[in-house]
């Protein structure tokens, strides 16, 4: 008999995304019975083992839905609201349909999203010579702690969560702050090391090149997601972009670029952040998804 697994598989998530309340392929006021007689099975994963006989074994889930407007999702015994389970993706960092955490925390997306946001903003400010400030040190304080250590904790947590884009986009650009504050600290002696001024800036340039590939490799994982979501790590690959350009070719213009994007790329964290903050018992503005297509090469 095969072993239930924790975690919800992705061919369920499927089967509960059509239980949304704008679904037209669903009569969200069924009877609760249809489900209960009609088990959805999906994959198991549950790790190989050589000693197993079925390698991913198959789970037979029933979902049943409660509640005066159904709000409620019970999948296998276990209660949801069914909110929960379609929240916007990027105030919880998660590409995928959202689901509960086994364990009771509170949300750390938002917390990670401000900290990266306001320190990207500040930076960007600078880099596009605002109020004809140039030099970015005034950035090396929010670099280490906000934007830095706090967003690295706010990562560790969404690894405890079991959001693994999450915990790694977090704790990654906490530890790119801490690095690039590192930087300008005299203590960690990385400028002195360059006695050429182009070198430096090659090798800074190298730096943030490294970071735009990683970042297009995370714009790649949200494509299923939300616009705002996809957007944030879209304009971040851009900024890495324009400013590594900007580093090897010395060209300010390109820098201010860089910045601008950089500008924009600090406003669509802020907002996926108030996605994850704001909701109806606390807000009159909620913040609406507005979700991409998931199945553009799905064969008809």
């Amino acid at each position: 008999m095969p072993v239930k697994d924790q975690h919800l598989d992705l061919d369920l998530e499927a089967q509960i995304s059509h239980l949304s309340d704008d679904s037209e392929n669903y009569d969200l006021d069924h009877n609760d019975r249809y489900y209960e007689n009609n088990p959805i099975s999906v994959n198991s994963r549950t790790p190989y083992s050589n000693n197993s006989k079925s390698h991913g074994a198959d789970l037979i889930y029933t979902i049943t839905t409660s509640g005066t407007d159904n709000e409620f999702i019970i999948i296998d015994g276990k209660k949801f609201l069914k909110s929960d389970m379609l929240k916007a993706f990027g105030g919880s960092l998660t590409p995928g349909y959202s689901r509960p955490s086994s364990y009771n925390f509170a949300n750390p997306a938002p917390l990670g999203l401000s900290a990266f946001a306001l320190t990207t903003f500040v930076l960007s400010l600078v880099n596009t010579k605002a109020r004809s400030v140039e030099t970015p040190n005034v950035v090396v304080g929010l670099a280490m702690f906000y934007g830095g250590l706090i967003q690295l904790f706010a990562g560790m947590w969404e690894i405890a969560l079991n959001n693994t884009f999450g915990g790694t986009a977090l704790s990654s650009y906490g530890g790119f702050w801490l690095s690039f504050g590192a930087i300008y600290i005299d203590f960690f002696g990385i400028k002195k090391a360059y006695n050429d001024p182009i070198e430096l800036e090659n090798a800074v340039g190298f730096y943030l090149i490294g970071w735009c590939i990683f970042t297009l490799g995370l714009t790649m994982c949200t494509m299923k997601s939300t616009l705002a979501f996809m957007g944030l790590f879209a304009f971040l690959t851009i900024t890495f972009l324009l400013l590594a350009i900007a580093k090897f070719t010395q060209n300010v213009a390109v820098n201010q670029a860089g910045g601008v994007f950089g500008i924009i790329t600090a406003l669509i964290a802020w907002y996926n952040a108030y996605a994850g903050l704001a909701n109806k018992e606390n807000s009159y503005l909620v913040a609406n998804a507005i979700r991409l297509p998931d199945n553009l090469f799905k064969d008809k």
